[in-house]
């Protein structure tokens, strides 16, 4: 239970940050929203690793280090929390939020860098928090943190910057259900992101075939 709490709590703060900061037009909202992520990771890398994100479980899943129903649970205590969060902004600013591709909505830039960035969020994962050479190390928060503020600088502008399909499922449910929003954009932020972490697995376990 505590993993499942600790997955809960990490994925409240971080889209708790991406609403608040998103909705009031925060000009570095990015480096909040890597900053949230890190700080949660060094919160409760020891307790759950520190997954808050369900690309995240699937790759450590396909990794070997988790099960396939405590990847299940994870995934449930992340998206959970990533709606309790999404209900907090709206408890407080009265508005909703959700991710949506930018600029002329084109689906394939989308796809890609969903894809891509969420590809190499798992990749830093599971290097830097599962791997063997780098074990015991203290960096991996930093990392892990760093990765998405530079996927949302770089990305977000494009495609929403989601790279989490916690992120996509929260947010758009209570758009939906409080504004009235589409769903229409739902299936983005679960495909793009779910295969990056698949692929992010693979990658993996090429660059250490021992582990």
């Amino acid at each position: 239970m505590k993993n499942y709490l600790t997955e809960f709590i990490g994925t409240f703060f971080l889209v708790l940050t991406i609403g608040l900061t998103v909705l009031d037009g925060t000009p570095l909202a990015p480096l909040a929203i890597g900053s949230a992520l890190m700080v949660m990771v060094y919160m409760g890398g020891h307790i759950s690793g520190a997954h808050y994100n369900p690309a995240v479980s699937l790759a450590v899943f396909l990794r070997g280090k988790i099960a396939a129903n405590e990847m299940i649970f994870y995934m449930i205590a992340q998206l959970v929390g990533a709606l309790a969060a999404s209900a907090v902004v709206y408890a407080c600013l009265d508005d909703t939020f959700a991710p949506a591709p930018g600029g002329d909505g084109a689906l394939l830039p989308s796809l890609l860098i969903e894809f891509l960035f969420t590809f190499a969020l798992a990749l830093v994962v599971l290097n830097s928090a599962t791997a063997k050479g780098t074990a015991g190390n203290s960096f991996y928060g930093l990392a892990i943190g760093f990765t998405v503020t530079v996927g949302a600088f770089a990305g977000g502008p494009i495609s929403g910057g989601a790279f989490n399909p916690a992120v996509g499922v929260g947010p758009i449910l209570m758009d939906a259900m409080a504004s009235g929003g589409t769903l229409g954009n739902l299936w983005l932020y679960l495909v793009a992101p779910l295969a990056g972490g698949a692929v992010a697995a693979f990658v993996f376990k090429m660059q250490n075939p021992d582990g």
